[in-house]
This record gives C-alpha cells, structure tokens and sequence, in this order.
C-alpha cells in the first residue's frame, strides 16, 4: 500500500487536540497541498482564512446567541454548559480556519462546481496535514450561515461563502470509525 493511500485510509475526525501549537511551516505546506486540488475551469474558488485570537474572540457573542438558541428548552445549567462547549469548539483548537468557496449567483451551475472544487481542496488540505501528524474536524452549521460572522471576519456575502470551519491539533484521541464496504458503495453497470 503506498503512503497516500495509507493516508487516505487513516484519516480520521479529530475531535480533541493536544495544547501543542503548531508551527506556521506545517499550514504552508497544507495550503500548498489545498491550492493543488482539481478544479473546473480553473476558477480556484477556495479562500482559507486562519483565524488569530482577536477573530475567533469576535465570534463570541454570536456563538453565544446560536449556542442559546439551540439549547431552548432546555434548563439553565444546561443551557449555561451549552454555550461553554460551544465557545470552547472555536477557542480551543490549536488552529481554526474559515473556508469560503465563490459565489456565482448568476450561475448555479458553476457555484455547484466551484462547492465541489473547494471540497475537494478541503481534503487535500487536511490530507496534508494528517501526513503531517496532525488531525483535523470540517464543521459547518449555523455559524457558516450567520451574517454576523461574515461581518466580524470581514468576508463579502456577495462574493464568497463560508462552506465550513476546520479545526486542526495534533490529535489527543484518534477515534476509530466502521466505514462501508466497498461492496455497498460500489456498483458495476453493465
């Protein structure tokens, strides 16, 4: 088997890293590795931003306010530990980057490929850092979608997308994981 297969193969979601910071030349490589992905029509619609103390910070008071939303319901104590578990998912990796794809609203067709491309850059991304020993999460949800968070990163809602945040550490656990056969993935048409 050779090295990037093993890579493929290995990778796994990382859900808690290690305190340990990781060095800026480890990211160069993996956004080399990104800026290499397949691509349509050449249009590279992925933009990675590595978000500083000062930007994740910003994102508080949002995360805050959707962390409360989604803990309705539910009562104070729960929804006090709801909203620390959720400011911990963007204070506490190691690294934290937003990725946008562009936005071609004239064209759904090329927005759809360009989604793919950046997705696609995505992996080669956290790819390269697998090989590098660090460990990486895609999260999406509602702070991909909040205005505010577009606003406090200084991102154009009218140009470009936010398709998920990654978080990456070397990993403190790497979980296992049961995937599909490659029989019920996998179908030979005649």
């Amino acid at each position: 088997m050779s090295r990037v297969h093993e890579n493929i193969i290995s990778r796994r979601t990382i859900y808690r890293f290690e305190e340990t910071p990781i060095e800026m030349a480890a990211l160069e490589v993996a956004f080399e590795a990104a800026r290499h992905a397949p691509c349509h029509k050449h249009t590279h619609p992925w933009k990675f931003y590595v978000l500083g103390k000062e930007a994740r910070n910003s994102l508080i008071p949002e995360i805050e306010r959707l962390a409360t939303l989604k803990a309705a319901g539910k009562d104070e104590i729960e929804v006090k530990e709801g909203i620390q578990r959720a400011i911990s998912k963007i204070l506490s990796p190691p690294v934290l980057i937003a990725v946008t794809s562009t936005v071609t609203p004239e064209d759904d067709f090329r927005e759809m490929e360009d989604y793919a491309a950046t997705a696609c850059s995505v992996q080669n991304l956290v790819l390269s850092l697998w090989d590098q020993g660090i460990g990486s999460q895609w999260s999406t949800g509602g702070i991909t979608r909040s205005d505010f968070v577009y606003r406090a990163l200084g991102i154009s809602p009218i140009k470009e997308k936010i398709i998920g945040f990654v978080k990456a550490g070397y990993p403190a656990i790497i979980p296992q994981r049961d995937k599909k056969s490659v029989d019920e993935i996998r179908k030979y048409l005649p």
